[in-house]
């Protein structure tokens, strides 16, 4: 068994701190741990210095103060471990539930919806948060933690444009634009500047730059594939003309028939239908006359939360079927419905652009219009 002397062990402890190796406590500790290596297996006619600097790397990867940093960290973070677990099972979790979601989407399969929002949630509130603190306590400058907290609120920012699509919210837009600004004008020219000072990580920092700069590109580019202020006035205008015509040809309505409750209740729904389609797009029931002194576009898109999940939307268009099948069966005239939205399942109705469903619904009125004129 080797003895060691004061002389050796000041040694050792200068070394010590000489690594990096800042904490008294640590310091001490280190020392014994070597100190009791070196007297069990060296020798006692043995080198001291050949055994230590042997015996040394033994005690890291890379350099010594790596036990200092490891002990900071669990000391000052003692769940350190537990949210790598939950970020790790978090994370496999949501793309799990977001295949599984796209899966039942393609398929038309009922629960897609929740299951799409469920991943999305886990991953932009849950995973992506739990990355940036663990990721956080793992690099010491601020640049690149600036870096790290930029690029999870963009994240977090896609993340929710993208839940807020799915579920037809309002805010959607809102978010897209915000993660797209964030990303351009602040994120990505701190993360190039950052990553091109050092030489090390220059390369992959100009590649993944590249890369970036290419997907909001193309994401912006689809942002603006909308159509042109012109396509949509044409739409419009044909819209409210099949309104004015629709009102003339309501005006020539026989008011005695026996089954006026019934085409009254009709046309209310169909009324009610449409005012829910137009709010949803332009914020008001009805399309002003002024519409292009206001500014007022509709844009081709989705009906709205209401056509969704069993919404109020949908009820109306069962009843608005309904209705039209009893008319239909106490009568001659009848209204032609083969080619009309209300065959199609309703479940599917998130498929059909407002537009379709607008027109749709003021044909039903026209034919039934025509049909029961003086």
């Amino acid at each position: 068994m080797y003895a060691l002397s004061e002389e050796q062990i000041d040694f050792i402890l200068n070394d010590i701190k000489h690594r990096g190796v800042e904490m008294e406590d640590l310091q001490l500790n280190l020392l014994d741990h070597i100190c009791c290596v070196i007297e069990c297996e060296l020798e006692p006619d043995g080198n001291f210095e050949n055994f230590y600097q042997k015996t040394i790397p033994k005690f890291f990867k890379k350099e010594l103060k790596e036990i200092e940093e490891e002990t900071i960290l669990l000391l000052t973070f003692k769940n350190y471990y537990a949210m790598k677990k939950s970020m790790t099972v978090s994370g496999t979790v949501s793309v799990a539930i977001l295949i599984m979601g796209s899966l039942f989407k393609i398929m038309h399969w009922p629960g897609a919806g929740v299951l799409l929002a469920l991943g999305i949630i886990i991953s932009s509130l849950v995973f992506l948060p739990l990355m940036a603190i663990l990721k956080n306590k793992e690099i010491s400058a601020m640049a690149d933690k600036l870096v790290l907290i930029l690029g999870t609120l963009v994240g977090i920012l896609f993340c929710n444009f993208v839940l807020f699509k799915v579920m037809h919210w309002p805010g959607a837009d809102l978010l897209l634009f915000s993660s797209i600004s964030l990303a351009s004008f602040v994120f990505l020219p701190i993360y190039f500047f950052t990553g091109i000072r050092k030489p090390e990580t220059k390369v992959n920092t100009i590649t993944s730059s590249i890369l970036l700069v290419m997907v909001i590109i193309l994401q912006f580019t689809l942002i603006n594939t909308r159509p042109a202020k012109k396509q949509l006035q044409i739409k419009m205008y044909t819209y409210i003309q099949s309104e004015k015509l629709l009102a003339n040809l309501q005006k020539q309505m026989n008011d005695s028939t026996a089954r006026k409750k019934l085409i009254d209740g009709i046309n209310t729904k169909c009324d009610q239908i449409k005012s829910m389609i137009i709010e949803n797009a332009i914020g008001q029931k009805y399309i002003p006359s002024n519409f292009e002194e206001q500014g007022i576009f509709i844009e081709e898109g989705n009906l709205g939360n209401r056509f969704f999940e069993n919404g109020i939307g949908i009820k109306l268009l069962s009843d608005l079927k309904s209705d039209i099948n009893k008319y239909n069966s106490v009568g001659k005239n009848k209204i032609s419905i083969e080619e009309s939205i209300l065959t199609i399942d309703f479940g599917d109705i998130g498929r059909y652009s407002n537009y379709s469903i607008l027109g749709n619904i003021n044909q039903l009125q026209l034919c039934l219009a025509n049909l029961e004129r003086n």
